[in-house]
């Protein structure tokens, strides 16, 4: 392990002064005229240690925009479907196209804080990294955006020492070829020669066996053993993918097992394919989530898809202690952020923490609501103070803590600043 030194450089607006002392949280601080140079000693990001040996990923969507950040100057369609705008505040909340509202309120999916603020709420659940969903690299509709977005985020990642891996939505090459005419294989091609460059050697990436993890959310674009194979012949390595449960049929010797989703009649569903389909498979995922109430019928998006209940925290349980008697060397939460569908469990008005603190006592970390809460404050601090470089720099140093799992020197920081 490397030991690092941070130097930051902050400027004060003290004439004068001339004085060395120790800081609260131990930094060494020498003040000169007009300057302060703090000295962190750091670690850099430390793994969390559980007590539940399985490897647990979260499905992730990064198709959210602010005003700030679409290229139109409005709310992205995801917070707004066809007929809510974001813009109109009642009691202080946004007007979102979800039943759910976001502690942080509705965001973009490129905001940096935003992302270490969601990354570090994972790292302390026992989370060990995201699987994001991700349209490809064509330039149709939002997915220029979308992978814009992806990038963000896998720039943040290595930082909080966890790991990321994909979900290619291959439905989106029919809307490829018939904007950009392009050919379906080609365009999945390109998809891919961009993955490995861009991700698939990363130490960051999810690879099982030597492979980079892949997950497919189909096949829905390309339907023949043919199709992924030629897909995948200019790669130098082959990932290892995936498709949806009841799915690999389609995709031939290309893939290397399955994954289940959300099910929509009960968890009989679930039991069936750890017990049935499961033990054929050499790579499956169980999956795990806290309830479904989609606002496609309110939000003008068609109709109802199907409704489950909640419960509390009562069907995440029990979906994940049914991934945990099925022995699931691997589990994919589903799903962080999909407002649209209500299966979101990062932090909102509605469920507050419930969600994350079910999971810590899942995977069996000794973290509890208290760390939650502490980077929920620090996430608030952070836009609160955004410009004040002499309160940014002093977050971004309890951030190295948190990263680091030094949890008093940060909340020392943090608890500090108003």
């Amino acid at each position: 392990m490397h030991r690092l030194t941070l130097v930051v450089v902050i400027w004060l607006s003290c004439l004068g002064c001339s004085k060395s002392s120790s800081s609260p949280n131990n930094t060494k601080v020498i003040t000169k005229p007009d300057t302060t140079i703090v000295t962190v000693d750091s670690v850099g990001p430390q793994p969390v240690i559980k007590t539940n040996s399985q490897k647990v990923y979260v499905h992730y969507l990064p198709w959210f925009e602010t005003p700030q950040t679409s290229p139109d100057g409005k709310w992205g369609l995801h917070w707004t479907m066809v007929n809510e705008n974001p813009d109109i505040i009642t009691n202080g909340k946004r007007q979102i196209a979800s039943y759910f509202y976001p502690m942080t309120g509705p965001y973009a999916s490129s905001d940096r804080d935003i992302l270490d603020y969601q990354l570090l709420l994972m790292k302390y659940s026992g989370i060990d990294g995201v699987i994001v969903d991700w349209n490809g690299t064509h330039n149709v509709y939002d997915y220029p955006l979308i992978k814009r977005n992806t990038d963000s985020l896998f720039s943040r990642v290595p930082n909080t020492g966890l790991q990321f891996s994909i979900c290619y939505e291959d439905a989106q090459l029919a809307n490829v070829k018939a904007v950009a005419n392009i050919d379906t294989v080609t365009a999945a091609q390109q998809d891919f020669a961009y993955l490995q460059l861009a991700y698939f050697g990363s130490k960051s990436y999810v690879k099982i066996n030597n492979q980079p993890l892949l997950l497919n959310f189909g096949p829905q674009g390309m339907k023949t053993p043919n199709d992924w194979q030629q897909a995948f012949s200019g790669l130098s390595v082959k990932p290892r993918l995936l498709p949806l449960a009841y799915e690999g049929n389609i995709t031939g010797s290309a893939a290397s097992g399955e994954f289940v989703w959300v099910q929509s009649s009960n968890l009989t569903s679930l039991q069936n394919f750890y017990s049935q389909r499961a033990p054929s498979l050499s790579t499956w995922f169980a999956g795990a989530y806290p309830g479904f109430q989609d606002f496609y019928k309110p939000g003008g998006w068609g109709n109802t898809l199907f409704l489950i209940s909640y419960n509390g925290t009562g069907t995440l349980t029990s979906t994940l202690n049914l991934a945990k008697s099925a022995n699931a060397q691997y589990l994919q939460l589903i799903t962080w952020n999909d407002y649209g569908e209500g299966t979101m469990i990062e932090p909102t008005d509605d469920f507050g923490f419930t969600f994350l603190q079910a999971i810590q006592q899942y995977t069996g970390v000794k973290y509890t609501v208290t760390e939650l809460q502490l980077i929920y404050k620090w996430y608030t601090l952070r836009a609160k103070y955004k410009g004040n470089t002499v309160n940014e720099t002093q977050l971004t140093l309890a951030y190295n803590y948190l990263v680091s799992l030094q949890v008093t020197k940060a909340a020392t920081i943090i608890n500090g600043m108003n």
